[in-house]
């Protein structure tokens, strides 16, 4: 069964909408975790503070995911603002990232797609790839990118300069937690964000591996259901719980691969 097939028969655009209170979680999902985090580093507690930080990237990436695929339910600015705080806040130019990420959906996991390199390798090598992955994504948005990518780029890497001489100058330590764990977040994302969701699935790209275990997908914030992704890339996350299901009503002999 082919990508086009599944979507003539699955029902999906009804999911794009999101209503005010959905809105709101997606925009605001990052809130209490990052104050979280913050607080307790602040007070010295970091091994306390560490899952609420790991709390804040997840939904940090789910929240930019969303606006790579504009499914936030916000204007332009604002999903362009998102992109931008967070690339201040996660160590990394989003706007890169977002960059690899829509190729990803063009390409997938063909010699064009730089983001997902690190599905073809064993577990162990997409974790000791990830120095190379941040650099790749960053080096390609400038060679490939258009103007408005670029500009994003050097304004989200002068911003993230700025941050971090501001926090080493006046020796904040609680926020060189934050940068701490942040860049060691990005140091992963080749094996959390690329091999968990796409190794093993070179015959048929576009099947890329899903959750189906309540607990797990909650614990996720409902970042693993990927081959509903990959399939419906409009759909906001918060739909994606009922997407599945659709899914499997309709075609339930789409062989679904676990993701962990």
């Amino acid at each position: 069964m082919t990508h086009q097939e599944v979507v003539r028969q699955v029902e999906w655009k009804d999911l794009k909408k999101l209503n005010l209170k959905e809105m709101l979680i997606e925009n605001n999902l990052t809130i209490p975790w990052f104050i979280l985090s913050i607080s307790f580093a602040y007070f010295g507690y970091y091994l306390i503070a560490l899952p609420f930080s790991a709390f804040f990237f997840l939904t940090a990436l789910r929240q930019v995911h969303n606006g790579f695929h504009n499914s936030l339910g916000t204007n332009r600015f604002l999903t362009w603002f998102t992109l931008f705080s967070n690339s201040i806040l996660m160590m990394v130019s989003i706007h890169a990232v977002k960059f690899n990420h829509i190729r990803h959906h063009k390409y997938c996991l063909s010699e064009n797609d730089y983001e997902g390199k690190a599905a073809r390798m064993s577990w162990y090598g997409a974790i000791l790839y990830g120095p190379v992955h941040i650099f790749l994504i960053h080096k390609v948005t400038w060679q490939l990118g258009n103007k408005t990518y670029r500009k994003n780029l050097l304004l989200e890497l002068a911003a993230i300069a700025a941050f971090v001489s501001v926090i080493l100058y006046f020796q904040l330590d609680f926020l060189i937690y934050h940068l701490c764990v942040m860049f060691f977040g990005e140091l992963l994302m080749a094996f959390f964000a690329v091999w968990t969701v796409h190794h093993d699935t070179d015959e048929s790209p576009e099947f890329a591996r899903t959750q189906r275990v309540g607990w797990k997908n909650k614990i996720t914030f409902s970042m693993f259901y990927h081959l509903e992704h990959h399939l419906f890339p409009a759909v906001p996350t918060i739909k994606l719980p009922e997407l599945a299901k659709r899914i499997d009503e309709v075609l339930p002999e789409i062989e679904k691969k676990n993701t962990f």
